[in-house]
């Protein structure tokens, strides 16, 4: 399974050498080759409170919403597709977001400040970090980042234990 999720990743096949540009969700392995397959989902399928384990599934989409789920659990949704690189992980960035809680309380909005955040992709959740590398330059996403991809069990400030965060993000700028 680890080989499969690491060749989707790289986009490439150990019986081809073709690329597979829209593999962006793992496959498990009695699904036949390496795809973008996504498995739609009722419309209902919301964010959920936190475990409640209501929302998507590692490899869906709730159908008509253009969310996808990677294997990790991270959702995004692309908002506007920049044309630009995309970051690795030890990439400095330059972002504007706006990051809410599930009932829609703002925690944090660089947004609402008026001023983009500027940070290094291994200073941030691992949310995060995955979010921004799958986005190119000039992109927004939707990110809906489950607890163990945030903060966990130990929450920090005004964001509590095992909660779910969304975050709108646009990538303006990778510095370095």
């Amino acid at each position: 399974m680890k080989q499969r999720i690491l060749q989707c990743l790289l986009g490439v096949s150990v019986l081809s050498v073709f690329s597979l540009p829209g593999c962006r969700t793992a496959v498990p392995e009695d699904e036949g080759p390496i795809s973008a397959t996504v498995r739609p989902m009722p419309d209902d399928a919301a964010v959920g409170t936190p475990g409640s384990g209501a929302g998507v599934p590692p490899g869906g989409t709730v159908a008509g919403s253009g969310m996808v789920t990677t294997y990790s659990g991270l959702r995004y949704q692309i908002l506007r597709e920049g044309n630009g690189p995309r970051p690795s992980s030890f990439h400095r960035v330059k972002v504007h977001y706006h990051g809410t809680l599930p009932d829609g309380t703002v925690f944090d909005s660089s947004v609402q400040r008026g001023q983009p955040s500027t940070f290094g992709l291994n200073q941030v959740i691992a949310g995060w970090r995955e979010g921004l590398m799958l986005m190119k330059q000039g992109s927004k996403y939707r990110f809906i980042i489950p607890p163990e991809l945030a903060y966990g069990s130990r929450g920090t400030g005004n964001i509590g234990p095992n909660q779910t965060l969304i975050f709108e993000v646009e990538l303006i700028e990778i510095l370095f």
